[in-house]
C-alpha cells in the first residue's frame, strides 16, 4: 500500500509536551466497532470493559540511553537502542560522519566506548570499556531519551525521569516508553479490579527504531526494526485460559499488541516467546490474539498508524484522527489515549 494513504495534517500545538495531571485525567476517545465515537477520560476505562477481560501491559523500563560525548574535537551523540551483550549496544549516532571504525568516544563520568561496527541502517555497535554493565554506566552518564517531537521543542529535565516511565516498569532495556500505559494510576487499577478486569504483563524492550520515519513510498518496501520480547509460559497459559473462557485480550500499547501477535499460532494460541520480533502490521493483516487496543495518537505515515488502520480499518482511523484533531485531543507520547475495539466476529 502507498504510505501516503496514512498521512494527515496535525497542528503543532496538539503535540503534548507534558503528560496530564493526574495521569488518569487524560482524555480517551472510545471507538467501539461502528458505534459513534465517545469522548471519555481514562478513568472511564473500567466501564468500557467487561468482567473477565484482560489488560496486557509491557513491564519494560526506560533506561537513560542518550549520551553526549566527543571523539577528539568532534561532538558525538549516541542513542542506544538494542542490547547485544553485557558490553556492547547498537546505537544511532549523531554526527556519524566524524566517526570511523575503531575510534574511541569519550562520554561524561569517565565512560568510554569504541565504535566497533557500522551497520547498513547507519547505526553503530559501540563496545563500552570496563567491567560494569552498560546500564550502570548509563545511570552515571546518560539522560532520558525523549522522543524527537518533544526533545525538539524543549529540554529534558528531572521531571521526565518520572513522567517517561510507566508504573509497571520493571525490566531495564527500553529506550522509548510504552506510552499507552503512562495513563495508569493506583486508583485506576483499583477501579479495574472492582470491575473484574484482570491484568497481565509481558516484556518488549522498545527501541529507538520506533521513531524512525517510513522513507519508502510503499509499505512493501519498508524494513521494520527488531526488538526483543519475552512472554513466559505461565503468562501465556493464563492469557489462553482467559480468552477460552470468553474474556477479551486488550493490549495496552502497540508494543504489547506486536508481541502477542508475534507469539500467537494461526489459531490464536499464545506460545511462550523469547526472541526478537520485527513484525510489521498493515491493513489486510489477520489478527490472531488481540481483541482490542488502548493506545495514544500516532505520527502521520508511521508504522503505528498503519497498525491501528489494520485493526480498525484505514477509513475508520482517518475519521478517528479527524475527530481527535477537531476536538483538541493531545497527540503522541505524553498525549491523550484511545480505546480501539474492533467489530466482534468481523
Amino acid at each position: 500500500m502507498k504510505v501516503d494513504l496514512f498521512d494527515f495534517d496535525l497542528p503543532q500545538d496538539l503535540i503534548a509536551l507534558r503528560p496530564a495531571r493526574p495521569r488518569d485525567a487524560a482524555r480517551m476517545l472510545v471507538v467501539d466497532g461502528d458505534a459513534p465515537f465517545a469522548d471519555r477520560t481514562v478513568m472511564d476505562l473500567p466501564g468500557m470493559l467487561r468482567p473477565g477481560d484482560v489488560l496486557v501491559f509491557n513491564d519494560t523500563r526506560v533506561i537513560p540511553a542518550q549520551l553526549e560525548g566527543r571523539r577528539g574535537e568532534a561532538r558525538i551523540g549516541a542513542t542506544l537502542h538494542k542490547r547485544i551483550d553485557l558490553r556492547r549496544w547498537q546505537a544511532f549516532i549523531r554526527n556519524a560522519k566524524r566517526l570511523k571504525t575503531g575510534q574511541q568516544i569519550e562520554f561524561p563520568a569517565g565512560v568510554t566506548a569504541i565504535a566497533e561496527t557500522r551497520h547498513e541502517d547507519g547505526s553503530w555497535t559501540l563496545a563500552f570499556a570496563g567491567e560494569e554493565p552498560v546500564e550502570v554506566l548509563l545511570e552515571r552518564a546518560g539522560r532520558m531519551p525523549l522522543p524527537p517531537y518533544i526533545a525538539g521543542k524543549r529540554a529534558t529535565d528531572e521531571q521526565d525521569k518520572a513522567d517517561y516511565q510507566t508504573m509497571f516498569a520493571r525490566e531495564d532495556g527500553a529506550v522509548a516508553a510504552p506510552t499507552a500505559a503512562l495513563h495508569f494510576t493506583d486508583r485506576l487499577l483499583a477501579a479495574l479490579d472492582e470491575r473484574g478486569v484482570r491484568r497481565e504483563t509481558l516484556t518488549l524492550h522498545v527501541g529507538a527504531g520506533t521513531f524512525l520515519p517510513v522513507k519508502a513510498e510503499d509499505t512493501d518496501d519498508h524494513r521494520m526494526h527488531a526488538e526483543f520480547g519475552r512472554i513466559d509460559a505461565e503468562t501465556a497459559e493464563r492469557l489462553n485460559a482467559a480468552r477460552a473462557s470468553g474474556g477479551r485480550l486488550i493490549a495496552v500499547g502497540t508494543t504489547v499488541l506486536r508481541l502477542l501477535e508475534s507469539a500467537a499460532d494461526p489459531d490464536g494460541t499464545i506460545q511462550p516467546f523469547a526472541d526478537d520480533t520485527s513484525i510489521f502490521i498493515t491493513p489486510g493483516y489477520a489478527f490472531r490474539a488481540v481483541d482490542g487496543l488502548m493506545t495514544n495518537f500516532h505520527l502521520p505515515k508511521s508504522t503505528l498508524m498503519m497498525l491501528v488502520s489494520a485493526l480498525m480499518g484505514r477509513e475508520r482511523m482517518q475519521a478517528v484522527y479527524a475527530h481527535a484533531i477537531e476536538n483538541g485531543y493531545r497527540f503522541y507520547s505524553y498525549g491523550d489515549s484511545s480505546l480501539l475495539l474492533p467489530q466482534e466476529n468481523a
